[in-house]
């Protein structure tokens, strides 16, 4: 049994090798991408069993290299999308787990995987499945966040997102600030955060933390390619890292 993963966050991707371990007692060998150029150098040279697949990856959505690459293995998808791609790869036939998953949503993954692929089911990623969820996932794109809903101790609050300065992981929590330093406790995960969220306002800058566009007060460099940035309503400085620093420095020009 050999697996490769395509997840661009560290925690994901060590989470997922816990669970594949658990459910195939160790006797598992895996590689691991975190972009789809490190994915394919590895589909043009191997054969996998299963491929487990978010889908934002570093250099854009796992979907454009399906299209470039014959896929033979099943592909499980692991991801904080929601709604829209829930409903299309349900329609397709296709096993996803929805982030964050829980070892049990993992096990009932890969029955159904192995359930499908025993019978003879298991749809493959033809040209017009990608199409299909490329749809779907533009459309849940057009549906991003315009608030979220602050659970406090008094009752619930409304956040809106174009209050928000900067969103920082904390466990399976995320603390957002806004511009008048007010700090906000979302019940959700970054990756779930980042997916809702519109790419043209918010920026990943490091793989614990979100940034807004509209409220960046200074831009410093930094060493080893990494640029401190000022946020309004936050005391201390953030920092890329330097995996995203040229990524962002386009984010920044559009």
């Amino acid at each position: 049994m050999k697996i490769l993963i395509l997840e661009d966050e560290i925690p994901a991707f060590q989470k997922l090798v816990s669970f594949v371990k658990d459910y195939f007692n160790d006797e598992v060998g895996y590689d691991w991408a975190r972009s789809n150029a490190e994915g394919k150098l590895f589909l043009e040279s191997n054969a996998y069993d299963i491929i487990l697949s978010d889908i934002q990856l570093l250099d854009g959505v796992s979907f454009d290299l399906y299209n470039e690459v014959n896929i033979d293995a099943p592909i499980i998808f692991c991801s904080a999308h929601d709604e829209y791609l829930f409903q299309a790869f349900n329609t397709n036939g296709i096993a996803y787990i929805l982030k964050p998953y829980t070892q049990l949503d993992f096990k009932k993954a890969l029955e159904k995987y192995q359930a499908l692929f025993n019978k003879g089911d298991y749809n493959s990623l033809s040209t017009k499945t990608l199409t299909n969820l490329k749809i779907a996932l533009q459309e849940e794109h057009n549906n991003y966040k315009t608030r979220f809903v602050i659970k406090k101790a008094n009752g619930i609050q409304l956040l809106s997102v174009s209050e928000i300065s900067t969103i920082e992981a904390s466990g399976d929590f995320c603390i957002a600030t806004d511009a008048k330093g007010k700090r906000h406790t979302i019940s959700l995960n970054l990756g779930t955060i980042h997916q809702q969220l519109h790419p043209n306002k918010f920026f990943k800058i490091n793989r614990s933390e979100i940034i807004s566009i509209d409220f960046i007060d200074n831009i410093e460099s930094h060493f080893k390619n990494r640029l401190l940035l000022k946020m309004v309503g936050v005391k201390d400085k953030v920092m890329t890292s330097s995996s995203t620093t040229a990524e962002f420095r386009k984010w920044l020009e559009q």
